[in-house]
């Protein structure tokens, strides 16, 4: 937990801000048509979510969101395969979070977040990635092969940290409340309601995702950490 605590950097730079910020809009509660369509042959969990079972833990049953049903029914990638790995091994086999998986490795991440006790992921899903890189070609390669994108201080470990919470939470339990500080240092503002939470603005996809130490929300949009 201390070396995730020396990854809590206050602010991002302003240039980076300013690319990634562009990304970040506000958008309503989640339903149907704010995600992409379901993948075929697929149906996970996709309930609405349920009071919370204590310290933010969920169960299976708890998944909620219109984008669970493109996650896979069994194998690694499933809720059940997901349930027992820490969150760095469960993201890495979920096909939603294959370019937040590879972003989290270039930043030397991955263990760091496998051996946190417990703690909340706001997971930018695939598509969001693509359209920061679609309204910023060649961000993605600039974040990840930067020459210290494996420091603490770097603008993608900032960017990847500002998505993390030091604190386990479920869908009630981030709505509650209402605002929560980041690993970045700086703050999320939760909005919606426990069936339909928001993330800065932007709708959960997938919620309530139970792994062995993290709670993962899904999320559609690349988030940015506020000018210091």
């Amino acid at each position: 937990m201390r070396k995730i605590q020396r990854l809590a950097a206050v602010g991002a730079m302003a240039a980076l801000t300013a690319v990634v910020g562009a990304c970040s809009s506000a958008q309503g509660p989640a339903t149907g048509s704010d995600a992409s369509a379901p993948a075929s042959g697929s149906a996970a969990p996709a309930g609405e979510a349920t009071a919370p079972t204590g310290a933010g833990v969920t169960k299976i049953s708890d998944i909620f969101g219109p984008a669970c049903s493109q996650v896979p029914t069994e194998g690694p990638g499933s809720a059940q395969g997901m349930v027992n790995d820490p969150v760095g091994t469960a993201a890495s086999h979920n096909p939603l979070l294959t370019t937040l998986t590879k972003a989290a490795t270039a930043a030397n991440l991955v263990d760091t977040l496998n051996s946190a006790p417990a703690i909340t992921v706001f997971a930018p899903a695939d598509p969001a990635f693509a359209a920061l890189e679609t309204q910023h070609p060649g961000i993605t390669k600039q974040l990840t092969t930067a020459p210290d994108v494996a420091s603490p201080n770097s603008q993608l470990a900032k960017i990847l940290t500002y998505h993390v919470v030091g604190q386990r939470y479920d869908a009630t339990g981030i709505v509650s409340a209402g605002t929560l500080t980041s690993l970045e240092g700086a703050k999320l503002t939760i909005g919606g309601s426990p069936t339909a939470p928001t993330v800065n603005g932007n709708p959960v996809l997938c919620g309530n995702i139970p792994t062995k130490n993290a709670t993962v929300f899904v999320i559609g949009q690349v988030l940015s950490p506020p000018a210091s």
